[in-house]
């Protein structure tokens, strides 16, 4: 029978070497491991991508006797070559997926393992070209297998050697069990079982075939959050009468569909997906996640009550689509097939579709496999780009029958595009009102989709604003206030949760994530669009929004707890539930109670002196504390790390443009216009001259980029290019305020 041997601990890692031959100064760690758990978020977009050696001695006497031992690499970003005793034995591209390798022929009584990853930039290992960190490492650890010599296969595209496909007609379930075996012998049997939640036998079958079916009477349905119920199937491989293998794996019966008007049907009732986009990075700690730090994740989702998430942008770790499926969560699961399509990484977008599918295939909860991202910056008419999806599109179908395929498509991508159209079911990301463009755009843009193409679901893949710990009484696009993402929210949920033939919502995202390439918000190094802080610390009020509207939790929320001091005379003060009528107390005076049908209560509170806000609702309350001052808290205004300039460093006379002006405004004057199309011509020639000078590899033409940008001010917009490594010096902004500060704003 085959045993597990954990081999996370005790490896001697040495950094920026690519030989072993060249292995010095290492050090001692214990896997899951990271070598970016710092500088992949400390902005920058300088985090080490290169080649790193992982070691480890070992004695075969240690392991178990076994006729195969099998090394299993849970992940290794982004490839990796692997060697026994300084023999190759094995290479893998994709750094998010499991491999393995049979290393029985090496071994001897004194043994050394070595694994040299690579996460350095290529031409055709995906992804290569995308807002967050690509961690290097052995960030989720590593077994050693042993097994007979016939047992379930471990080299099919990582799988379990176990594929179960359940089919529900009322009341009852047909559940195929398919194999894979290796060195199977004439007169081998297989026991197949079915078990219950609790353990009782439910059916039960002995055969020599690979594949058979069993029956479920009185089914018990996987349904989503409301109750995700499990069975399990095993398969045990016999000869003469012994057990040489056995393997097992969990499942749910159900069935969905996705209708063009009614959005998402599961077990035939209407169940609207509305939810996350999860990245699986952590402050401090990177992509080396261990079982705790899922489980919090998996919490806090719970805890906003999402029905639904997007596992962004590539495979993640097996626990958390088990946690998934436990849950009741409704999974998009994808490749990083993302943002750049390479000329020669078709091979690498097959090879991690066929892992993808092949390793999660058993999971109920997952609904649909993703077969690209934004992947049409560059345009969306290469034939190759269009074969390479067409060619994914029909694999997937191949392997899996029982699933949908779909798409995330960037937000300029025009909707009469073949690409929109190869896949079952598509989704957009659009961020009017952060990234241009206004929030009541987003609801219309999707009724337009609709009323084109009403034969094709539409979902929202990606959407969202940055927040941090910056604060104002007067949110406006681009502040990156958390007042303005909690507005921003509120206007998105009413807008996109209202359409229920958007079959899903995504939030972009649920945690703030690493992105070292970014220089926004006062943070370098990290994406801020996260309803919850990247350590998981903190719950921006935005969280709240999600809760009130999608949680069956009691919970009464105030917001605004990081924004105590306050200039006016009479503030707005915002509060989240899900019960019908709130009461607001000023110092124990009630300034009466409110009633939302959206959930969302304002109320006008007199500023004087230090007051505290508590917010009822029956037996459930918040409070918070404001504060009447004479100036604005500085800690409260955005302070660019790093900058040359901020806001209040800039002259901004009456009736004049600055810097501090959105590009949309500065372009609806003639002489504007003018003036963004000589700025946008010099960006221009800095990329043609500075070489490959690409913000974390994007390559965006700067006209796309202003029309995109356009809700932000023009200092905003010339921080964002720093990414691309283009920085100007305060000389060179304060000239151009000044040549700003010479065009009059428009007569309103």
């Amino acid at each position: 029978m085959r045993q597990r041997i954990n081999f996370n601990s005790s490896w001697s890692f040495c950094k920026n070497v690519s030989s072993l031959e060249d292995i010095k100064d290492s050090v001692t760690v214990d896997l899951p491991h990271t070598w970016n758990a710092e500088d992949g978020h400390d902005g920058g977009n300088d985090y080490f991508r290169g080649s790193c050696i992982y070691t480890k001695k070992f004695n075969k006497s240690d392991l178990p006797v076994a006729d195969c031992y099998f090394v299993e690499i849970k992940a290794a970003n982004s490839s990796a070559d692997l060697y026994v005793n300084g023999n190759k034995l094995s290479h893998h591209d994709g750094g998010y997926s499991i491999w393995r390798a049979d290393i029985t022929q090496e071994l001897k009584e004194e043994n050394e393992i070595a694994v040299i990853v690579d996460n350095s930039p290529n031409d055709h290992v995906y992804p290569q070209m995308a807002d967050f960190t690509f961690y290097g490492g052995l960030y989720r650890g590593v077994d050693i297998i042993a097994v007979s010599e016939t047992h379930f296969d471990l080299g099919y595209y990582g799988g379990s050697g176990i594929k179960v496909t359940p089919k529900v007609k009322t009341l009852k379930a047909s559940v195929e069990i398919e194999t894979y075996v290796t060195s199977i012998g004439d007169d081998d049997s297989f026991i197949y079982t079915i078990t219950d939640k609790d353990g009782n036998t439910v059916a039960s079958t002995e055969s020599n075939k690979k594949t058979v079916t069993l029956d479920i009477d009185n089914v018990h349905l996987w349904n989503g959050r409301p109750d995700p119920y499990l069975y399990t199937a095993s398969a045990k491989l016999l000869r003469n009468g012994e057990a040489l293998d056995e393997v097992e794996t969990r499942f749910g019966c159900r069935t969905f569909e996705i209708d063009p008007e009614r959005g998402f049907i599961l077990n035939g009732k209407e169940y609207p997906l509305r939810g996350v986009s999860r990245h699986q990075d952590r402050l401090g700690i990177g992509n080396a996640l261990l079982p705790c730090h899922h489980e919090e994740d998996i919490d806090l989702i719970m805890e906003v009550g999402a029905t639904t998430i997007r596992l962004a942008h590539y495979q993640h770790d097996q626990y958390f689509y088990d946690l998934c499926d436990e849950k009741g969560l409704v999974i998009w699961a994808e490749i990083p097939y993302i943002s750049k399509h390479l000329s020669n990484g078709r091979d690498n977008t097959i090879s991690q579709m066929k892992e993808l599918v092949t390793q999660n295939y058993n999971h109920p909860s997952i609904v649909v496999w993703g077969l690209s991202n934004e992947i049409t910056m560059g345009g969306a008419k290469d034939p190759d780009l269009l074969e390479n999806h067409r060619i994914l599109n029909d694999l997937v179908h191949e392997m899996d029958k029982t699933r949908l395929t779909t798409v995330a498509c960037v937000s300029m991508c025009k909707i009469d595009e073949e690409y929109v159209h190869i896949s079952d079911v598509v989704s957009y990301n659009h961020y009017f009102g952060w990234y241009g463009g206004e929030t009541s755009m987003n609801g219309p843009w999707f009724d337009a989709f609709h009323k084109k193409y009403p034969k094709k679901p539409i979902g929202v893949s990606e959407y969202g604003c940055e927040a941090l710990n910056w604060h104002t009484s007067h949110p406006t696009q681009g502040d990156y206030t958390e007042e303005y993402q909690a507005y921003y929210h509120e206007e998105l949920i009413k807008q996109l949760f209202t359409r229920p033939y958007i079959w899903a919502t995504h939030v972009w995202n649920m945690f703030d994530f690493g992105a070292d390439a970014r220089a926004e918000g006062g943070e370098n190094g990290q994406n801020h669009k996260g309803l919850v802080t990247m350590d998981r610390k903190y719950k921006k009020d935005s969280f709240y929004a999600y809760k009130a509207w999608l949680s069956d939790e009691p919970f009464v929320h105030l917001c605004g707890k990081r924004y105590i001091d306050r200039v006016e005379d009479v503030t707005k003060v915002t509060v989240y539930s899900n019960l019908p009528e709130v009461e607001l107390f000023v110092n124990g005076e009630s300034l009466g109670k409110k009633s939302a049908s959206d959930h969302f209560f304002y109320f006008d509170v007199p500023n004087k002196g230090e007051s505290v806000l508590t917010a009822v609702s029956g037996e459930y309350k918040d409070e918070s504390t404001i504060r009447k001052v004479d100036t604005m808290n500085e800690d409260y205004v955005l302070k660019e790390k790093g900058a040359v300039l901020n806001w209040f460093d800039i002259d901004a006379p009456e009736g004049r443009f600055s810097l501090n002006d959105k590009m949309s405004d500065i372009m609806a004057s003639f002489r504007g216009k003018l003036w963004v199309l000589k700025m946008g011509l010099k960006i221009k020639k800095l990329l043609s001259t500075g070489g490959e000078k690409k913000a974390a590899g994007f390559d965006i033409q700067p006209g796309a980029m202003m029309q995109m940008l356009g809700g932000f001010t023009v200092l905003r917009l010339t921080s964002m290019i720093g990414m691309m490594n283009i920085n100007f010096t305060k000389e060179e902004l304060l000239e151009m305020n000044s040549q700003l500060n010479k065009i009059r704003k428009p007569k309103k």
